[in-house]
């Protein structure tokens, strides 16, 4: 059975050093941090590489993050793994937890998760699945 999760979150990205191999890529290297509320009590710490090209309003970013706290009173950790792409038509983002990565009591967690930003405020919806 699905199960939704919801609330909101508030994120820092921090500039990390640039890869000196990256020549004339545009690659940005962020890390992450994040303070989730709702049915998901949570920190997580991520790294982030983004994309940029010389087309006004392309880029792409991969992320992966280590969630740990409490999701509706089960308490572990899980890895969530995004994929997004920008376009000046619209964006498209994939996160899905990463398979197996569930420890403590979020073993065998599955899903995916859409996130919002309205207003400078984040949102996020969580469906996921507990597989014994």
């Amino acid at each position: 059975m699905t199960n939704l999760a919801s609330g909101t979150f508030e994120v820092q990205l921090k500039p990390q050093a640039p890869d000196e191999q990256a020549g004339d890529l545009k690659i940005a290297r962020m890390s992450i941090d994040k303070q989730f509320h709702g049915d998901l009590e949570a920190t997580s710490y991520g790294q982030m590489l983004a994309a940029g090209t010389d087309v006004d309003g392309s880029a792409g970013y991969v992320a992966l993050e280590r969630v740990t706290g409490t999701l509706r009173g089960r308490t572990g950790s899980f890895t969530l793994q995004h994929s997004g792409t920008m376009t000046r038509s619209g964006a498209q983002l994939t996160i899905i937890v990463v398979p197996g990565s569930g420890a403590g009591q979020l073993a065998g967690l599955t899903g995916n998760m859409e996130i919002d930003n309205v207003e400078g405020k984040h949102f996020y919806d969580f469906a996921y699945t507990l597989n014994p």
